[in-house]
Parts: structure tokens; sequence; C-alpha cells
């Protein structure tokens, strides 16, 4: 069996694992990535980047993509359609504390092929799509990877091992580590058009939290078409969930008018899929990290979790960096690792979108005035406000995981 050598090999080329080996790339550390796809997938995924992630990124030199393609979203909003109340929060409020007060939307895939096109520009760095791992397995001086080509099995041997290889991640299956927590009863339905939406709404914002007692849903715009997240009714089936009809009983809902000819909107697309709450109870096991969907999902409500992935590789190879070229000990760094990333995970992007589903699916509906109330005293207090925007911006997480020794 063949044998190479590298001394960090990554597993997995999206978002997340790009971004960790662009990150040791850049300071010369000889990285291999592993990808199963040929290319990006471009189905919808998470297509929210937060400021600090835009930092990141644009340190990295691979925000060509999100400026040329994506919309900056400085405004959102939480409508409730029942009484008409709308509660817009300002980005630009916090322009003090970032170069980037804005979300920008945009699809992932762009992103995802724009941080790998820089990495394949670095001379440590090699790319290999097309390739998976099968096992893995280290010892005092680093790990072993078998890895499947489309002709044969072949042997990577490197130093260290990061894990981005998502929420059915191979590594952290052989690695035997367990995955707890839950999964929503409830279904989502995704649902993308081009029909401008915004005529329905006054001054309607690219990210927009709707709901009243009976429905909630995320409203969102990304380049040339609306994204529209519901919950599903339980008792359909995933035919009826992608039907005419029920798309058309949506629109109707969103748009306040009967919707029922076929062709009366067209949608792009129709996914249905399942939110999870869980947390690896391992980030780092001897020389193997564990970063993003492999080490932790979360429910959509407020993008934290690609966000989130993004944070746990610059982390990552911040630390590898430490270890390989200024000579840090690698237990110590890779358990700083640990503590930093799994608290944040464990304590924000889990404790925050298990809070904001929850408000969603039920603060409206059975606590309405109290969510008002709330609503319009945060609306009316600047440092409070102030404050609650660095913590959904994800600035908060970020400082308070740095804070973690």
């Amino acid at each position: 069996m063949i044998t190479h050598e590298t001394e960090v090999l990554v597993a997995g080329l999206g978002p997340v694992g790009a971004t960790a080996a662009l990150s040791l790339a850049r300071q010369g550390i000889a990285v291999t990535a592993i990808e199963p796809l040929a290319n990006s997938a471009t189905d919808l995924r998470a297509s929210t980047y937060h400021a600090p992630t835009l930092e990141i990124l644009d340190d990295l030199g691979a925000t060509e993509a999100l400026f040329s393609h994506g919309l900056k979203a400085p405004i959102y909003q939480y409508r409730d359609r029942q009484t008409g109340e709308v509660f817009s929060f300002d980005m630009t409020e916090i322009a003090d504390h970032t170069r980037f007060p804005y979300r920008i939307q945009c699809e992932q895939h762009r992103v995802t092929a724009n941080i790998v096109s820089q990495l394949q520009l670095q001379p440590s760095a090699t790319v290999l799509p097309g390739q998976r791992v099968l096992f893995v397995e280290q010892d005092a001086q680093g790990v072993t990877a078998y890895v499947e080509n489309a002709n044969t099995v072949e042997r990577w041997r490197a130093r260290y091992l990061v894990a981005a290889d998502g929420a059915s991640s191979v590594v952290r299956k052989v690695l035997g580590l367990q995955f707890p927590g839950f999964t929503y009863d409830e279904k989502f339905v995704c649902l993308t058009t081009e029909y401008p939406i915004e005529e329905a709404f006054e001054n309607l914002s690219l990210v927009n939290y709707i709901s009243d007692p009976k429905e909630w849903m995320v409203v969102l715009k990304v380049p040339g078409l609306w994204r529209i997240l519901v919950p599903a009714p339980v008792g359909l089936s995933d035919e009826q969930l992608v039907s005419e009809e029920y798309k058309n009983g949506v629109f109707s809902r969103i748009l306040g008018r009967p919707v029922d000819q076929d062709h009366d909107i067209i949608t792009k697309h129709r996914t249905i899929y399942r939110a999870h709450q869980r947390v690896c109870e391992r980030f780092a096991v001897g020389r193997i990290m564990l970063v993003g969907d492999s080490a932790h999902l979360n429910s959509p409500m407020g993008g934290f979790g690609m966000n989130s992935g993004i944070h746990d590789a610059v982390n990552a190879s911040e630390k590898l960096v430490k270890v390989l070229r200024h000579g840090a000990d690698s237990e110590q760094q890779l358990a700083l690792y640990e503590r930093q990333r799994q608290t944040i995970t464990r304590n924000f992007v889990q404790a925050q979108t298990i809070e904001n589903t929850r408000l969603m699916r039920d603060g409206w509906a059975n606590a309405r005035a109290e969510r008002s109330e709330a609503l319009t005293k945060l609306m009316n207090d600047r440092e409070a406000r102030r404050a609650y925007l660095l913590k959904q911006s994800m600035f908060t997480s970020l400082e308070q995981a740095a804070a973690i020794t």
C-alpha cells in the first residue's frame, strides 16, 4: 500500500474544513485536504455569514465571492403577522467593534469554492477531491488515515488530523465517540423563489423571523432568491410537503392572498430536512481534532452552525501552528482547543439556538405579550441592545472562548 506524508490531514472540504486547511497553509504548514465530492455541493445549506466570520475569511483572502455575490444585511427583524409589530435590529450600531457591521447572505457553495481556490494557490497545500477517509488510527507520533480514491486505497501519515467530515463523520465514528443530544420532532421545509416577496410587506429586511400564534417561519434573501423555512405540520408525508398544494398554502399565508395556480409562485427548491441539537463528548482525542458538524449540530435559528464551525477551524489551526512552528506542548494546546470550543458550543451555540427556536415555536403563541414587552424594552435600552447585537453576531462567544485558559 502506498504511504504519503503530510503535517496535517484535513478530512472534509466544506467551508469549515477549507478554512482550517487555508489557515494552516498560509502559515507554511504542509496540509493535505481530502473531500469525497468532486465539487462543492450546491444544495441549500447555511447562507448567513456573521461579522467575525467575515473578518476571519477576509484575513485569509477568501471573501471575493461574499462581496461580489453576497447581499449585505445590516438589519434583521422579528415580525408578528397578527399584530403587525416589527422589531428591527441594526448591526451598524456596533460599527466601532467590527469593520463589517452586517451579515452577508450568500450561497455556501460559492464561498466554499472561493476558499478552496485560495487554498490551491498555497505552495504547502494539497487538495484531493473525490477521495474519502475510510479509517484512522493514531500513535504517539502521528495519525494514519486510510483513504479511498477511484482506483485504490492509500495510506496517509500525518502528525495531526482535523476532522471536518460533517454530521456523519467517519472519524468521529472510528474514534467511538458519543454524539448525544436530540432531534426536533418536526421536519422543516425550505422553499426558494424569485417572486418579489418584499412587495407584500412594508420595509421587509433581508433577514426576518416571522411568527404568530399559528405559524412561524424564517424569511431571508440570498442572491436572486427568497428562502423560506417553515416547520412541517405533523402527519403530512414528504410527498405532501413538496406538493403544489402545500407550497401554495405557505405562500398564501405569507402574501395574504390566495395562491391557487400552479405557476403563480414558482419555486426553485423544495427541500425537507431535520434539525438537531447535538454535541460530541470530545473535540480532541490524541492528535485528532473535531471541528464543525463533526463535533456539533444545532438548529438553524440565528445562523450559528456554519459560523461556529469556522470559528472552530481557526481556533484549531492556531493551536496546531503553535505546536508545529513554535514548539508549544501538543497535549496542552489540543486540550485548550477542546475546553474553549466545547465550552462555547455548549454554553452559547447550543443554548442560544435552543432558545431562539423555542421563542419562534412557542414564544409568540404562548407568551406573546411578554415577548413583545421584552423586545420593546430591549429596543429602548441602548446598552442592552448593543450587548444583544454583540451576542447575536457571535463576538461575545469568541471573546468568552479566548478568555478560557
